[in-house]
């Protein structure tokens, strides 16, 4: 029976699920040496919201980041997290440029890239796997869970086969609202064992909801070999289950995983502080750090309430969270059952938003919504109701092919446009994802370089007497 194998997420969704993101590279790197001692599996450290926060928050080249990482964690493997056809971003990308994201992913030292897509549709990661197997990555693909009339084991079990068939080299469930049940999960895992009985399996499940800990054991003892956690001082809440518990829990069995307890420890006193400092600053919400078993009702991850908290406090709208939770469901039943994970939770929250401010559904419908109900995101889980289409898409039909065999090549194009601003090969792929985001902190870089360059040519020499 072999060991547990635990892939570290502190530095990615740990973080991302606890503090939006925010902790900076200066704050991981007197700690990386201990993490390279541990023994994980991987330490997930890219993609998802950090990319862009570092941009948007922290004034850091997310690039740069990756580089300072794998230079200083020798001995683990790297794992990133890519939407997909979106890769980084919250649009569909041409080919050319998921194809040179992933090349840059490998360079820069990426071993690992977990891939899903928002809609399970697997035409949305033909050429992101297809790319990573050619840059030698081993690729984990994620099924999105969700609760829905369509989202059967089958539903499930019908995912991971396309997967594989794709390239895949192992199967994650990713449970990124934390509300799949324990029994739940031991049916779903069961019947992928049984089809897929030499891939191998892994959780990614939140403690959103409060029985994560249930859920992990009961896919552990029906064969999922690889666990997704986060250490003690960033897990719980919206977060992953910790690390720590995890292990000791597996105590004595033949499941336990093998890793350097002196290292957890110490890498767990230094995120204590850090964590400290966080809530001091209000960096961390108290409400992530408890279970909320409400959860269930709506499936809305907590990690991206952020976002949707935001929009309320600009329309003057925070005491009526409890009407858009009730309306993200109405929508995203209207929406074919679409799973809320990025960039969908987003889509689906927003336009629930508009249609409870405006007290008439739909009256006004956002350009995202339109487009994810157009097919341009992918297949939606269920065909939209004839009337519900007419009234959102108007005498449009829905897109029937991959949306990116709509889109036309870009390399050249942002090669072009970044060149004012480029100091490194990957910028450009910055700009693709974030163009505005990007754009300010170009010249933001641009300005902080001039001055440090201004402050070194005017200082006064220093002549010897």
């Amino acid at each position: 029976m072999p060991k547990l194998k635990i892939t570290e997420t502190i530095l990615r969704d740990g973080q991302q699920s606890l503090a939006l993101s925010r902790m900076t590279t200066e704050e991981m790197l007197p700690i990386l040496p201990v993490l390279d001692r541990v023994g994980y599996h991987a330490l997930e450290v890219f993609g998802g919201a950090t990319f862009d926060v570092c941009l948007r928050y922290l004034d850091e080249d997310p690039w740069s980041r990756l580089k300072t990482l794998r230079s200083n964690l020798p001995s683990t493997s790297l794992q990133m997290v890519m939407r997909g056809q979106s890769a980084v971003g919250y649009r569909h990308q041409p080919d050319d440029i998921v194809q040179s994201f992933v090349q840059r992913c490998a360079a820069n030292g990426i071993n690992i890239m977990r891939v899903y897509d928002a809609l399970n549709d697997y035409r949305n990661l033909e050429t992101a796997i297809s790319t990573a197997r050619r840059e030698g990555l081993t690729v984990s693909a994620a099924i999105c869970y969700t609760e829905s009339p369509v989202h059967t084991t089958e539903h499930f079990v019908s995912c991971a086969k396309a997967y594989v068939d794709l390239g895949a080299e192992n199967i994650c469930i990713k449970d990124m609202a934390g509300v799949l049940r324990p029994y739940e999960a031991y049916q779903i895992i069961k019947a992928l064992r049984a089809e897929l009985p030499a891939v191998p399996l892994e959780l990614h499940t939140h403690t959103t909801a409060g029985f994560a800990a249930m859920t992990l054991l009961k896919a552990v003892e029906i064969g999922v070999e690889y666990i997704d956690t986060a250490l003690s001082p960033f897990a719980e809440g919206a977060s992953l289950p910790a690390t720590e518990a995890v292990v000791s829990a597996f105590t004595n069995t033949p499941y336990v995983p093998t890793l350097d307890a002196a290292a957890l420890k110490e890498a767990e006193e230094y995120f204590s502080t850090v964590r400290a400092r966080y809530l001091k600053e209000g960096i961390i919400s108290p409400d992530t750090l408890r279970a909320s078993p409400g959860v269930s009702a709506h499936g809305f991850p907590t990690g991206t309430y952020s976002v949707l908290f935001e929009q309320l406090c600009r329309a003057d709208a925070t005491d009526r969270v409890k009407e858009v939770y009730e309306e993200i469901v109405r929508v995203r039943a209207d929406a074919g059952y679409a799973p809320l994970v990025s960039p969908v939770s987003q889509i689906i929250a927003t336009q629930a938003l508009r249609n409870v401010l405006d007290g008439d559904r739909y009256k006004t419908v956002t350009e995202d919504f339109r487009d994810l109900c157009a097919g341009k995101y992918g297949r939606l889980p269920a065909p939209l109701e004839p009337i519900f289409a007419k009234q959102i898409l108007g005498d449009a039909l829905p897109l029937s092919c991959r949306p990116a065999d709509k889109l036309k090549n870009a390399v050249e194009k942002y090669r072009h446009l970044v060149a004012p601003y480029a100091e490194q090969d990957e910028d450009y792929l910055t700009l693709a994802m974030f163009e505005d985001v990007a754009r300010h902190y170009f010249e933001r870089r641009k300005m902080q370089k001039y001055h440090l360059d201004f402050a070194a040519s005017s200082a006064y020499p220093v002549h010897p007497v």
